[in-house]
């Protein structure tokens, strides 16, 4: 299918042309989401309990035309913004999935209806943002999700929850078979229409398991959820909100566009697109491997702990830069 997608989208010129932040050259097509949007919505309806199948059809067809228009005509921030709510807010009401609980994390637990429901919206919200922000070099995005979805959906399978479990891996699926055409030198980019599907799909899967919390025949941590979460998203949340705490201390609009992700570092650094996409899956599964010490730590520790790992890598690659640069001068 993506081979077409090239073809198609070359044909009729919806490609994305490099500009000034842009970390490629030339024209590459774009709509590779298309793929991800027809793998899941495939497995829902033949896959998936009839009842679940509306709110997460709705909800996954208004993100992908969310997405398809701003790639093809380029939508506002707000416009973006309003679609992504709506599609939360059929997932809240239609699948009553949401956060009902902090599960003592900073010492709550029970949210009220009104809290809960703002709060998931909030959640959902960043975790889309996170991807859309994250695809921004050959592999990257596509190669974070994979590891994300693979973690989310083993987990829900052991937990036999089914149904979580096929919108992880029909996801996964279409994610490895686009990183072929993705990977350095990208022949198509998923484009909008692609990351904040994943997006998506990622924050109902992490929602799911915030509420279920880890229950499975071999290990059960009923709290530990909201840390699993974490865990599994740890890269574009924490570059995200790494960025955000930068922009504000500097006096900058946290939502404007720029080149301060862990990965323009990286590629400043010297590694190519490759090397720097390898570099962060393995950070990733590193985190990921990492996060098991800290089971049988309280919640708040484990999360603290782990944040701070995770802030001390990211700013890594930036102070190693800035003393290269220091050293030649």
């Amino acid at each position: 299918m993506i081979p077409k997608l090239i073809a198609f989208a070359s044909k009729y010129r919806l490609s994305d042309v490099a500009g000034r932040r842009a970390s490629h050259e030339g024209s590459i097509p774009i709509f590779g989401g298309v793929a991800f949007f027809v793998a899941i919505l495939i497995s829902l309806i033949f896959f998936s309990e009839f009842s679940n199948i509306i709110f997460l059809s709705i909800a996954i067809i208004i993100v992908f035309f969310v997405g398809m228009l701003d790639d093809l005509i380029g939508l506002s921030p707000y416009t973006k913004l309003i679609g992504q709510i709506i599609s939360i807010l059929i997932i809240i009401s239609l699948g009553d999935l949401k956060i009902e609980s902090f599960y003592g994390v900073w010492g709550i637990y029970k949210l009220p209806e009104i809290v809960s429901i703002l709060f998931t919206v909030f959640v959902c919200i960043v975790i889309i943002n996170s991807m859309n922000l994250i695809d921004g070099i050959d592999g990257l995005a596509a190669g974070t999700g994979s590891i994300s979805t693979f973690c989310f959906g083993l987990l829900a399978f052991y937990m036999n929850q089914y149904d979580m479990s096929i919108i992880a891996f029909s996801l996964l699926g279409a994610l490895i078979a686009f990183l072929k055409f993705n990977f350095h030198p990208a022949k198509i980019f998923m484009g909008d229409t692609g990351s904040l599907l994943i997006g998506l799909i990622l924050s109902i899967l992490a929602i799911n398991l915030i509420r279920s919390g880890i229950k499975a025949d071999f290990i059960s941590f009923p709290n530990k959820g909201p840390f699993l979460a974490i865990v599994f998203l740890a890269l574009p949340l924490f570059d995200s909100l790494r960025i955000f705490i930068s922009r504000l201390f500097r006096g900058k609009h946290p939502l404007h566009p720029g080149r301060g992700h862990i990965h323009h570092a990286l590629l400043r650094l010297g590694f190519g697109h490759r090397k720097t996409s390898v570099i962060l899956f393995a950070y990733s599964v590193l985190l990921i491997s990492l996060s098991f010490f800290f089971f049988q730590l309280n919640i708040n520790l484990a999360i603290l702990f782990f944040a701070i790992i995770n802030f001390c890598l990211l700013y890594l690659p930036f102070y190693l830069y800035n003393l290269n640069n220091k050293t030649k001068k």
